[in-house]
């Protein structure tokens, strides 16, 4: 006579069902605590995968604005300094002027002037870190400023002929449909100061100039540096006033900037709920799955031992 075991074939397939469901569900969790992400896959957020997938997106554009807002910001902020400087120079420019009047001395004026045009076209044809050319004006591997001497200003029958600038404005995108205008170009800032300083360089190679030979200055020197001197007091002021627009620029890319990382941590914290792992209760149910699984696992090999021998009376005799 044959003893069967007690459970059927279609028994025994049905715990081995619970049994590939109980290591499925505990190997998920053991993945999910190891890589911290609730999947690996866009397939196990389920309906939440589309809104995923657009934040991810969104907070990829915003750290591209982060990115070019930075490298925008860094250089309006060295323009504020240089044209600053400018404005400085014009000043400078002005007091020489005033000082010779007073003095009735111009013998050291050119000497001034000069200094103050070396030290206007270093700034103008300065550099940024990645060594284009900050106010050429899209021309970044052309010197703003071609001029390279006072005599060689001078000599130009139009100071504009000194620039050698594009009319390209730099601009970065700081958000979803808004653009900050942020560059600025050597023609816009520095024509008032060559105008000036070419008109006095002419001056003194006029017949009534050579400034740099006499203590006494002539009646014409006089009234021409006189003359000067409200020209280097309103090329200050210009230079104060681009200062001011660039200062006003700087404060947008601020605001800007504070912006995106306000959005860096919205969209970071919404992309976490939804694909970051809650340690808690992925701790939680790593034990449920555990316990299920060896529950299981037990029921099935018991299951599996069952045979009629178990149920049949034991006999005393």
């Amino acid at each position: 006579m044959t003893i069967n075991r007690v459970a059927t074939n279609q028994q025994t397939q049905f715990f081995l069902n619970q049994l590939n469901t109980a290591g499925s569900a505990l190997d998920k969790t053991q993945q999910q605590i190891a890589s911290g992400k609730v999947s690996t896959t866009y397939a196990g957020f389920g309906d939440q995968t589309q809104v995923l997938q657009a934040t991810i997106a969104a907070n990829a554009r915003n750290t591209a604005y982060q990115t070019a807002t930075s490298l925008a910001t860094t250089q309006t902020d060295l323009q504020d300094t240089q044209i600053t400087s400018l404005s400085t120079l014009a000043s400078q420019l002005s007091k020489a002027l005033s000082d010779a009047v007073s003095n009735n001395d111009g013998s050291s004026l050119m000497t001034q002037v000069q200094s103050i045009f070396d030290q206007a076209t270093s700034i103008l044809n300065s550099k940024d870190a990645n060594g284009d050319y900050i106010y050429s004006g899209g021309k970044t591997d052309t010197p703003p400023v071609s001029v390279t001497s006072l005599s060689q200003l001078a000599a130009l029958p139009s100071v504009s002929q000194a620039f050698a600038n594009g009319d390209v404005k730099k601009s970065v995108q700081v958000a979803d449909g808004e653009t900050v205008s942020y560059g600025v170009t050597a023609s816009d800032i520095g024509t008032n100061l060559m105008q000036t300083l070419q008109d006095i360089a002419n001056f003194d190679a006029g017949p009534n100039g050579n400034l740099s030979a006499t203590s006494n200055m002539t009646p014409a020197q006089t009234n021409f540096v006189t003359s000067q001197i409200a020209s280097a007091t309103t090329v200050a002021t210009g230079l104060n006033t681009a200062a001011a627009s660039n200062g006003y620029v700087y404060n947008r890319l601020q605001d800007a900037s504070t912006q995106q990382a306000s959005m860096d941590t919205l969209y970071t914290g919404f992309i976490s709920n939804i694909q970051d792992t809650n340690m808690a209760d992925a701790a939680t149910q790593l034990s449920l799955n555990q316990t299920a699984l060896q529950a299981a696992l037990q029921v099935t090999a018991t299951l599996n031992k069952l045979t009629l021998l178990n149920y049949l009376p034991v006999s005393s005799g």
